[in-house]
């Protein structure tokens, strides 16, 4: 087992795209770690140079305390997972995990007993002797668990590994993937676009943008004080309330006069408060607060999420299923007062009060209006070559 250290690591490729534009990170030994973003925001590229599939322009890699600059993929001592699977069709489930310790000339005891362990720990002992193509994706996905796990890596690398199941099956394994790694204490980076995935997955998220690092921290903590304007319009269902207000004395004032508490570094103007569905409530159109109309509602058993128009602005508000609001319903929106809202200056488009990035001549962080990420050609999956 062994920490993962990145140091100024950049991505350019020979087309001039930069995947990778700058990164640090440090990713603790043991710790379950993933990389969030959307497509082409160059998570996938930084995997992908960890695993040495691709070799960066610029910065250092370790693993441990052994620097990987330059090393093949097969000298790292990791196992990847990919988003396809990767299975050799002619192959026997058996033969699928086995391959990486016959490539390596292990005895053939020894992988007969590592094979055997790994398909107990995963349940699928009963499907060593079929093929690939007569298996369902999520037993697929369980064989390619295996053979990453049969070699005992220091770190596991996932690239979106769940993208290809139902959704009730993601569930089921996630739920089996969060149990695996913390019955070994194997270091993980998972890659993942889903943001449900990463705040029931992970240890910590680092949320990538255009290839730098937006945010890192623990789930909670990035859904409820995200960073930039990026992060908090990014990780969320439905995402933060983003909308301009104004300072008031003790207050900030939003649209139709809606009144938020104002944090002690809410100063001046350009603001940009962000605020959770949760943090609102409806009541009826002669009280108190911001008038609005109820546009849309979105049942979901255990709640129901209100879009309500206020003044022009769309604003999520997350109510009991036994809120008595329609479509098309006059109503005022409140905030409730024990929640802080997150204040953003809106031309740097970071929280206020938190550190600006390390080189500000360079980094640039889009602000709510404009969410264009890179191109990342990488691509993902059996595209990266042999398992």
């Amino acid at each position: 087992m062994a920490g993962i250290h990145i140091e100024g690591l950049r991505k350019q490729f020979p087309d001039g795209t930069v995947a990778v534009e700058h990164l640090d990170l440090e990713i603790a030994d043991g710790e379950l770690f993933v990389l969030l973003g959307p497509s082409g925001c160059g998570k996938t590229t930084t995997l992908r140079c960890i695993a040495g599939l691709e070799h960066q322009t610029s910065g250092d890699i370790r693993i441990g305390d052994q620097l990987v600059n330059g090393r093949r993929a097969g000298e790292r001592d990791i196992a990847m997972v990919f988003q396809f699977y990767a299975l050799y069709p002619h192959l026997s489930a058996r033969d699928n995990i086995a391959f990486p310790l016959r490539a390596q000339s292990v005895a053939a005891s020894e992988v007969e007993r590592r094979v055997a362990a790994s398909a107990e720990m995963l349940k699928i002992t009963d499907l060593l002797d079929r093929k690939p193509s007569r298996l369902s994706g999520g037993e697929q996905q369980r064989i390619a668990l295996a053979r990453a796990l049969v070699r005992a890596p220091q770190a596991f690398l996932m690239d979106e590994p769940l993208t290809n199941l139902d959704a009730e099956l993601r569930i089921d394994m996630r739920t089996e993937i969060k149990h695996l790694q913390a019955e070994l204490g194997t270091t993980m980076v998972y890659v993942t676009h889903d943001q449900v995935e990463a705040m029931s997955l992970g240890d910590r998220i680092g949320i990538v943008n255009n290839g730098r690092l937006e945010q890192v921290g623990a789930p909670l903590d990035v859904y409820r004080n995200p960073a930039t304007l990026f992060a908090a319009g990014f990780i969320g269902t439905p995402p933060m309330n983003l909308f301009d207000v104004r300072v008031d004395g003790q207050a900030l004032v939003g649209p139709a006069g809606l009144r938020l508490p104002r944090p002690a570094a809410a100063t001046g103007t350009g603001l940009v408060a962000g605020v959770r569905a949760e943090w609102l409530g409806l009541v009826g159109p002669d009280d108190d607060g911001a008038p609005g109309q109820v546009v849309a509602t979105e049942s979901l058993g255990d709640e129901t999420i209100y879009v309500v128009d206020v003044e022009g602005e769309l604003l999520s508000v997350r109510e009991p299923p036994t809120a008595p609001w329609r479509d098309g319903d006059a109503v005022t929106v409140h905030h409730h007062a024990r929640f802080e809202p997150r204040v953003y200056d809106s031309e740097s488009g970071r929280a206020l009060g938190t550190e600006p990035p390390e080189d500000p001549a360079e980094a640039s962080t889009p602000d709510a209006t404009d969410r264009s990420v890179s191109t990342d050609p990488a691509h993902s999956g059996a595209d990266a070559g042999t398992p």
